[in-house]
């Protein structure tokens, strides 16, 4: 039945800062002014809610800094660590080796200006 993940939600403080540091990773901002922000990455996208100001229906308790969330990218996680301190973010946990969806990967963790967990992977050459 399932296949995949279409979009997730993530309940934010500041739009500014949100699409700053997304933006700053690689993602896309689009909005559809008094209808939806989001951020778009390959074929997935997270929609933006402002506390207080949430679309319904919503999660039963929509907070900001309740996500943990983990993306694949594209190139090793000590070039993600590099942009992360660029971008003025610490580095919290790694780089550590996980289990992913798919197999094993090499992971750094940080927190997003929400404090959402975010794990950055890469996968394992098999």
């Amino acid at each position: 039945m399932i296949q995949s993940i279409d979009h997730t939600v993530l309940t934010i403080r500041d739009v500014a800062a949100t699409v700053k540091f997304y933006t700053a990773l690689g993602m896309k901002f689009r909005e559809q002014p008094g209808v939806r922000r989001a951020l778009h990455f390959g074929r997935q996208k997270i929609n933006l809610h402002v506390a207080g100001s949430e679309f319904e229906p919503k999660a039963s308790l929509a907070m900001p800094g309740t996500g943990d969330l983990c993306f694949l990218i594209d190139r090793p996680v000590e070039e993600a660590a590099k942009r992360l301190a660029e971008m003025g973010v610490p580095v919290i946990v790694g780089p550590v080796k996980r289990e992913g969806a798919e197999g094993m990967m090499w992971s750094i963790y940080c927190r997003d200006p929400d404090g959402n967990l975010v794990e950055l992977s890469r996968p394992i050459a098999k």
